[in-house]
């Protein structure tokens, strides 16, 4: 039996505006006053794990065992059949310093060739976290293939070349509030919600 979220306040251990916006808006049905990891002036712990769902626990733990609210993080990434799982856990990485999700993405049609092989997936990890230790995670994947050269102007990261399965265009083509009912962070966050949120 998952542990239930009681109300009253949550840190989301992030220091990016976005997500934390994105999650407030997607827990407003849930009597929760959403803070950030920047609200509170909370340390980025390092990501030392070597899986998503390792990298959600330790962010989302680090962050309850710090603020002594119960907190929420993600971990996510694309992983290419080609490239035997890469870039993974270390997608952000791939960009570089200056986060520069071209350059990522040109690395891997590098990096992948003329392999005919074209399956990718996108993973989502969301770790509740209590002060206590105790942690519910869940994850999301979203199978697809990638094209390139990269397509559309929406979305952010890899999604210019990820063609989720069933659709004909990428992620960087397809309009935000329908992104957000499919993709793998939606996935998790539909687990993590009838788990630990839903009455």
């Amino acid at each position: 039996m998952s542990r239930k979220f009681e109300g009253g306040k949550l840190v989301v251990a992030s220091h990016n505006a976005g997500k934390a916006r994105e999650i407030r808006e997607l827990l407003s049905a849930y009597n929760v006053e959403v803070l950030s990891a920047t609200d509170l002036n909370l340390p980025e712990p390092e990501e030392t794990g070597l899986t998503f769902i390792a990298n959600a626990e330790l962010k989302a733990r680090a962050a309850a065992t710090t603020s002594g609210i119960v907190a929420l993080a993600d971990d996510s990434g694309m992983s290419v059949n080609a490239l035997n799982g890469a870039p993974g856990i270390y997608s952000a990485r791939w960009a570089g310093p200056n986060k520069d999700f071209a350059f990522a993405m040109q690395r891997v049609a590098d990096e992948m060739g003329n392999n005919p092989d074209r399956r990718a997936q996108f993973n989502c990890a969301l770790s509740l976290c209590w002060p206590d230790g105790h942690c519910e995670t869940f994850e999301g994947v979203l199978q697809g293939q990638l094209v390139t050269p990269p397509r559309g102007l929406k979305g952010f990261g890899y999604d210019p070349m990820f063609i989720p399965e069933g659709d004909i265009r990428t992620f960087g083509e397809i309009a935000h509030d329908e992104k957000q009912r499919m993709s793998h962070r939606a996935i998790a966050f539909h687990k993590l919600v009838a788990a630990c949120f839903a009455p």
